[in-house]
């Protein structure tokens, strides 16, 4: 096969969707191997040398070989959808049954192989996918130490932002979201609790999805709190985070809140793809909680951000909070202690016994014994976790699990949404993350700008849940009315 100019274009493969990418292959510009070879190439000079970004940290030895039979199987039988030959990387917290490693970034478990695939690796294979790769996160989903900083690992080192070494990269699925702008894959899946995909998204200039909980299987991936994880799609455009959201969707039986999901989930959001989708629709800020507190570079790209949404057809409308949350003294993050202990026991659990760790205290104590190695930042919310019972009938986890919903839910977004009859919540950045994740509902960051020094600045819009679809369309009419993504300069 001819190697095709798209190919050796790098701004071609910049704009392009995998839409684009899948027409180029059927007509034979592209191979699925070329693609492959030219994401492995970007990241030998820019992952361990050149801009050293340590976003992936460790690649699939069979993507070659699994790219080329893609690319045998397309010439005979055609193509499976819209991911066949595309190459994706997953965070280091999900479960891959091949020659790679699952480590949540702990050097605890650099040894671990799964014995099999997530739920959701399964269904990327099933779809065609080459799993090009893991990608470097937060160690233990950034709830390890307090004074960790996004995008650290003792397994991995540190995750650089693309757009400047000296900005924060977020997290925790920040190597997932570098992964993408830097182009060393086409797609990448992180994981939430709280921000841990909007974070990086906006950090780093891309397209990052927070479902619902209950949307997305998340068997086979290390847990934090079954309360509030999920998995999500990160990408560089809404219309390819939409092709990949339809791709994960759906009930398992190895996570009984998939369930929930019946009849309102779906397995194709791109006719959500409205370029008109803002015009009419209402949009609530609450501004001195969230836009007038920011610093005044980032406050001049969410202003510009707002009246862009204004132009586009929408109504602002102003809000006072969004939940009692923001002032409620009484807020705490007891149900990821409580459920972090019980969620990682279960997981570690059922290791092999050739396994180094078993339990939190196990992790704990593995980190003891390797002070330098591990222990950088410390890992005093692995302690103050493992000082919970780890008991779901504790009054003081279930207390907290019930005015979490309350709060974020029944006196929160629910009712503010309803009040004002709004289509989505206006945020920047993750600041509004940790209400939205509470309530357990869906976010989607969409790049909003960039400060005059050249960070990026993300902008959310977060909703109902399973309002995906219509949160996916607002984000696309933004997406396409300000088109703010752009290639970072790699040295």
């Amino acid at each position: 096969m001819r190697e095709s100019y798209k190919l050796r274009n790098e701004d071609w493969l910049e704009h392009a969707t995998i839409l684009d990418i899948q027409k180029t292959m059927n007509n034979g510009e592209l191979s699925s191997l070329q693609l492959v070879s030219r994401y492995l190439e970007n990241i030998t000079k820019n992952n361990h040398s050149g801009a050293r970004l340590n976003a992936i940290i460790e690649v699939n030895p069979e993507a070659l070989q699994i790219a080329e039979s893609l690319d045998a199987e397309r010439k005979l039988r055609g193509m499976r959808g819209p991911l066949h030959g595309i190459p994706i990387v997953l965070k280091d917290n999900i479960e891959t049954a091949d020659l790679m490693h699952t480590s949540a970034g702990s050097l605890a478990l650099k040894n671990n192989y799964a014995k099999e695939d997530a739920t959701t690796t399964r269904k990327l294979r099933k779809a065609g996918a080459v799993i090009l790769g893991k990608a470097n996160m937060t160690e233990w989903a950034n709830f390890m130490s307090m004074s960790m900083k996004n995008g650290y690992s003792s397994r991995g080192g540190q995750v650089l932002n693309p757009y400047g070494a000296h900005f924060d990269v977020g997290g925790s699925s920040s190597g997932s979201a570098v992964a993408v702008a830097a182009h060393f894959s086409t797609l990448s899946i992180g994981t939430e609790t709280s921000g841990s995909i909007l974070s990086p998204a906006s950090q780093n200039n891309v397209v990052g999805i927070k479902p619902t909980v209950g949307l997305i299987s998340r068997a086979g991936i290390i847990p934090l709190s079954h309360s509030q994880d999920t998995a999500g799609p990160i990408a560089r455009s809404v219309t390819d985070a939409a092709i990949l959201l339809g791709a994960l969707t759906g009930q398992d039986e190895k996570d009984f809140t998939t369930q929930r999901s019946i009849e309102r989930s779906y397995r194709d959001y791109t006719s959500n793809l409205n370029a008109n989708a803002l015009y009419g629709a209402r949009i609530g800020v609450a501004r001195s909680l969230y836009i007038d507190i920011l610093p005044e570079d980032k406050r001049l790209v969410m202003e510009k951000a707002i009246e862009d949404i204004k132009e586009a057809g929408a109504t602002i409308v102003e809000l006072e909070s969004i939940s009692p949350m923001e002032s409620d003294s009484t807020w705490d993050y007891n149900v990821l202690l409580y459920e972090f202990k019980s969620d990682l026991n279960a997981y570690l659990g059922k290791l092999p016994s050739t396994s180094p760790v078993h339990s939190l205290a196990d992790v704990i104590r593995f980190n003891e014994d390797h002070p330098e190695q591990t222990l950088k930042y410390g890992q005093d919310i692995l302690i103050e976790s493992d000082k919970t019972s780890g008991t779901m009938t504790e009054p003081a986890y279930l207390e907290s699990r019930l005015r979490d919903l309350q709060l974020s839910r029944t006196r929160g977004i629910d009712v503010i949404m309803a009040e004002h009859q709004l289509d989505a919540l206006l945020f920047p950045n993750s600041n509004g993350a940790g209400v939205a994740a509470k309530a357990g509902y869906p976010s989607i960051a969409v790049p909003g700008g960039f400060t005059g020094e050249g960070q990026p600045v993300g902008i959310v819009f977060s909703g109902l849940a399973y309002s995906e679809s219509s949160l996916v369309g607002l984000a696309y009419a933004y997406e396409q009315a300000t088109k703010h993504r752009k290639l970072p300069v790699l040295n």
